[in-house]
C-alpha cells in the first residue's frame, strides 16, 4: 500500500467523463459546494468540439492559500471514462487516489502500485434503483458526487441546497437528485471510511468574491461601456459573449415605459458581414462591437484595415483558441497576438488589451469603448478560452456611477456654425487625432467621404504620395498617443536585488503568481512585469533594459509576444528566454517553476565555474 497523500484544503481533483453524459453540471456543483464552504477553488473544463461521445475532463484546484491557476498534477482522479483510462491513471501523482466504477472488472496490470485505489460499483447501484437508461446515466454523476462529499468531508446540506437552486424551475427533479446524492454519501460512509486523506474543512477564504466566467463578464462590460450595437457570427469560444450581452441588455437596456429595446443585436451571415455592420454603427456614432476568435479575425482583415485607415471606432473581443486553421476550437492559447496587432494588409497597428481575469476583463471591455472613440480606431480585447469559458473566483465588479463616457473629439453643429475649421483627418491639437462629425450633425457643413482609398488630411481622395504619407505618419503618431491612454503595465520589484526579470500577460497571471512565490522560497528572485496593453509604454523598454535576462512566459508556439517586444521596443532578442506552453491547456505553476528554476540554477552554476 503506497503512502497516501494527506492534505486539507489543498489538492487537485480531476474528473474524466464522456461528453454529453450530463457530468458537467454535476462536476460544477462539486466545485461550487467547496466554495460554499469558504474554500477557494479554480475550475477548468477541458471538453471536445463535438456534441457528445468524446472524452472530457473537469479539473478542480482546491486551494486554501488562494492560488487560482493550474498547479499541475492530480491528487484525486475520478475515472469515469474507459477510453482514457491509461492516460488518466498515469496523470495521478504518486500517493494520490484513483476513484473509479468497479462494476466491471479491470485487470490488475491497468493499475499502478504507487497510487491508492477507491472502488465503488456505481453502475450496479444505478441499475438496482433506476430502469430508465438516461436516468442511470445522469444520476450516476450525482451518486459519485455524494460519495466524494463523504470522502472529502463536504457537507451534504451544501450540495442539497445547490441542487435546489439548480432545479428551482423544475422542482420535480429536486427530490430524485437529493436521493441520488444520499445514496452515494451513504455508500461511501458504510464502505469507504478512511479511504481518502484529502479533506475539505470550512474556512473564510472566499469572502465576498464572485464565481463568474469571462465571457459573461465581457458581455456585462459591453453594457457598462455604453455599447448599443453588437453584430456577430457564432464561433467557439466567443459565442457566449454576444449571448451574455443580450441577456444583460434585456435587464438594463429596455425602456421601462414603452418596453422597446434600446439596443440592437445582429447575428450576421458570416464574420465579414458582422464586422461590416459594427463599422457602420461606429461611423454613425453608436458604440458597437463584435466578438469572435482567431478564424473570425482572419476573415475580418480587410474591414479592419478600413476601420484603421478611415479611423472609425469599434471594439473586437477576441476569445483566443488553438490554431492555426480550425486548430483546437475548445482549447486555449495566446496565439492571435501578431494576427491582431497588425491585422489587415499594408501598414497597420492596432491597440490590444490583455486582461488577466474576468474582473479585469469587465473593466477593460468597458474601457475599450472609451479608447475606441478617443483614438478613433479598432480596439482588440484579447481574452482567451481559459478566461472566457471557465468559472473564475474574483473580486466583485465595481463601477463609478459618476463616470462619464469619453466620446473623443466630436465637432458639433455649434462648432461648425462658429466657423471652426473642419478637416476630418486634420491634427489641430498635436495628439494626431482629428475631429469627427456624426451623420446629421449639420445640414450643410461637416460632411466628408469615409473611404478606404487614399485620402488627404481634409478627407479628399488623392493618390499624391506626399499627402498619403502625411496621413500615414499621423497614424503612427496617434499610436504613440495611445501609449499614455492604455492600461499601464504592473511592475513588482523582488525582495532582493536581481538581474533576472519575467514578463507575462493575460490568463498566465494566476499560475505565474504561484510560481513566483515558490521560486522565492527556493531563494530565486525575479522582478516582474505584467503587460496589460499594446502599444508598449516606455516603462516596458526600461524594464527590459534594466535586466541581464528576461523570462518571457506566453502560451503559443512561436513566442509571439517576444516578436512584438523586439519589433516595437528595439531590444536585443538575446535578452529573452522564452517559456512556452501551447498544448491547449492552461499553463501550470509547476511548468513555470521547472523552466525558470532550471535555467536560473544552470546560469548560476556556469557563472561559478
Amino acid at each position: 500500500m503506497p503512502t497516501p497523500v494527506k492534505s486539507i484544503n489543498d489538492f487537485v481533483v480531476k474528473f474524466a467523463n464522456v461528453n454529453g453524459s450530463g457530468s458537467a453540471s454535476a462536476n460544477e456543483m462539486f466545485a461550487r459546494s467547496i466554495l460554499r464552504m469558504g474554500v477557494p477553488v479554480a475550475s477548468r473544463n477541458i471538453f471536445p468540439s463535438n456534441i457528445q461521445g468524446l472524452p472530457t475532463w473537469y479539473e478542480v484546484r482546491v486551494s486554501g492559500h488562494g492560488w487560482l491557476g493550474r498547479r499541475g498534477g492530480v491528487d484525486l482522479m475520478v475515472a469515469m471514462n474507459p477510453q482514457t483510462w491509461d492516460k488518466d491513471v498515469a496523470s495521478v501523482d504518486p500517493g494520490g487516489y484513483l476513484f473509479y466504477d468497479s462494476s466491471r472488472p479491470i485487470p490488475q496490470s491497468k493499475f499502478r502500485d504507487d497510487i491508492n485505489v477507491i472502488r465503488m460499483p456505481l453502475t450496479e447501484i444505478c441499475n438496482a434503483v433506476y430502469s430508465d437508461p438516461r436516468q442511470r446515466q445522469l444520476f450516476k454523476n450525482i451518486i459519485y458526487i455524494g460519495a466524494l462529499a463523504q470522502l472529502l468531508g463536504i457537507e451534504p446540506d451544501v450540495l442539497e441546497t445547490l441542487i435546489g437552486e439548480q432545479y428551482k424551475s423544475k422542482p420535480a427533479l429536486i427530490a430524485p437528485n437529493h436521493q441520488a446524492l444520499r445514496m452515494g454519501y451513504d455508500y461511501a460512509r458504510d464502505n469507504l471510511a478512511g479511504a481518502c486523506g484529502l479533506k475539505v474543512t470550512r474556512a473564510d477564504g472566499v469572502k465576498d468574491r464572485i464565481f463568474v466566467n469571462g465571457n459573461d463578464a465581457a458581455g456585462l462590460g459591453c453594457v457598462y461601456g455604453g455599447a448599443t450595437v453588437a453584430a456577430w457570427y457564432p464561433i467557439t469560444p466567443s459565442t457566449s459573449v454576444a449571448e451574455a450581452f443580450g441577456k444583460h441588455c434585456k435587464k438594463y437596456r429596455v425602456d421601462a415605459a414603452t418596453g422597446k429595446n434600446k439596443f440592437a443585436i445582429v447575428q450576421a451571415e458570416d464574420e465579414i458581414s458582422a464586422i461590416g455592420a459594427v463599422i457602420g454603427a461606429g461611423w454613425n456614432g453608436a458604440r458597437s462591437f463584435t466578438a469572435t476568435s482567431g478564424p473570425g479575425v482572419s476573415l475580418m482583415q480587410e474591414f479592419l484595415g478600413l476601420a484603421y485607415f478611415a479611423e472609425i471606432p469599434m471594439v473586437l473581443i477576441d476569445v483566443q483558441r488553438g490554431g492555426p486553421s480550425t486548430g483546437m476550437p475548445t482549447r486555449t492559447q495566446q496565439a492571435d497576438l501578431i494576427l491582431a496587432a497588425y491585422a489587415s494588409h499594408g501598414d497597420t497597428k492596432h491597440v490590444m488589451l490583455f486582461p488577466q481575469d474576468p474582473k479585469e476583463l469587465f473593466e477593460f471591455t468597458a474601457r475599450a469603448f472609451d479608447l475606441a472613440e478617443r483614438l478613433q480606431t479598432p480596439i482588440f480585447v484579447m481574452e482567451d478560452l481559459d478566461i472566457g469559458m471557465n468559472e473564475w473566483l474574483c473580486e466583485p465588479f465595481a463601477w463609478d456611477d459618476a463616470r462619464k463616457y469619453d466620446r473623443g473629439k466630436i465637432m458639433t453643429a455649434e462648432d461648425l456654425d462658429a466657423g471652426k475649421l473642419f478637416g476630418r483627418y486634420l491634427d489641430v491639437d498635436g495628439d494626431a487625432i482629428g475631429y469627427r462629425t456624426l451623420p446629421g450633425t449639420h445640414p450643410s457643413k461637416g460632411a466628408y467621404f469615409t473611404r478606404g482609398s487614399s485620402h488627404d488630411k481634409m478627407a479628399k481622395y488623392t493618390e499624391e504620395g506626399d499627402a498619403y504619407q502625411e496621413v500615414m505618419q499621423r497614424l503612427l503618431r496617434k499610436f504613440e498617443t495611445a501609449k499614455s491612454l492604455v492600461p499601464a503595465p504592473v511592475i513588482h520589484q523582488a525582495a532582493e536585488k536581481t538581474g533576472y526579470g519575467v514578463i507575462y500577460f493575460g490568463s498566465t497571471a494566476p499560475a505565474m503568481d504561484e510560481a513566483l512565490a515558490a521560486l522565492k522560497e527556493e531563494g530565486l528572485h525575479l522582478n516582474t512585469l505584467r503587460l496589460r496593453a499594446f502599444p508598449f509604454s516606455e516603462a516596458v523598454s526600461d524594464f527590459i533594459n534594466a535586466h541581464e535576462q528576461i523570462f518571457l512566459v506566453e502560451q503559443n508556439r512561436d513566442a509571439q509576444m517576444r516578436m512584438l517586444l523586439v519589433n516595437e521596443c528595439g531590444v536585443d532578442p538575446a535578452r529573452f528566454i522564452s517559456i512556452l506552453n501551447y498544448d491547449g491547456t492552461p499553463i501550470t505553476a509547476r511548468f513555470i517553476i521547472s523552466q525558470i528554476a532550471g535555467r536560473m540554477t544552470m546560469t548560476s552554476r556556469e557563472a561559478a565555474e
